[in-house]
């Protein structure tokens, strides 16, 4: 932990037109991953579109390593069926934070990134300065699945004591 930059909380907002993998629906949960942490949202039932207004906090050490995003569905009697997965690169949201932009009104765009081949994102994705934090709204497309996205917000947590950005 000694070269620990802070921490990312990432809101885990909702699944949008998510694949079916049981009859008529899925009851998908999402686990998300960086190096050797892994974080999990709870269980919708039923619902290909969840909402699961969940808080997962990440440790950064290393801003290199892609933020893994796995869906599932949530299986009893068999193995979790894969609902799609995607990743994001952290450094243009790290990039911001180390601005330091204390003094901007709430609401000021400090970077876009845009949706592309190389990413997962479905839309432009502004990381923003709201009511003194660096956020970033995000909504990821998929992959190796036949739909669905899911939205994400991340923002910077400073911690006393860590090395900082």
């Amino acid at each position: 932990m000694d070269k620990l930059f802070g921490l990312v909380r990432i809101h885990v907002k909702r699944g949008i037109n998510l694949a079916v993998r049981d009859c008529n629906t899925s009851d998908p949960y999402v686990v998300v991953r960086m190096g050797k942490q892994k974080l999990k949202t709870r269980v919708v039932h039923k619902n290909i579109n969840p909402e699961w207004n969940e808080d997962l906090t990440l440790s950064i050490a290393d801003t290199s390593l892609p933020v893994q995003i796995f869906v599932y569905d949530k299986d009893v009697f068999s193995l979790d069926d894969k609902m799609g997965d995607a990743d994001f690169d952290i450094r243009p949201f790290i990039e911001a934070v180390k601005m330091r932009l204390d003094e901007l009104p709430s609401g000021t765009i400090i970077t876009k990134v845009k949706s592309g081949r190389d990413n997962c994102l479905s839309e432009e994705s502004c990381v923003v300065w709201e009511n003194g934090k660096v956020v970033q709204k995000m909504i990821l497309r998929l992959r190796n699945v036949e739909r669905g996205e899911v939205e994400l917000q991340l923002q910077w947590i400073d911690i006393p004591g860590s090395r900082g950005l």
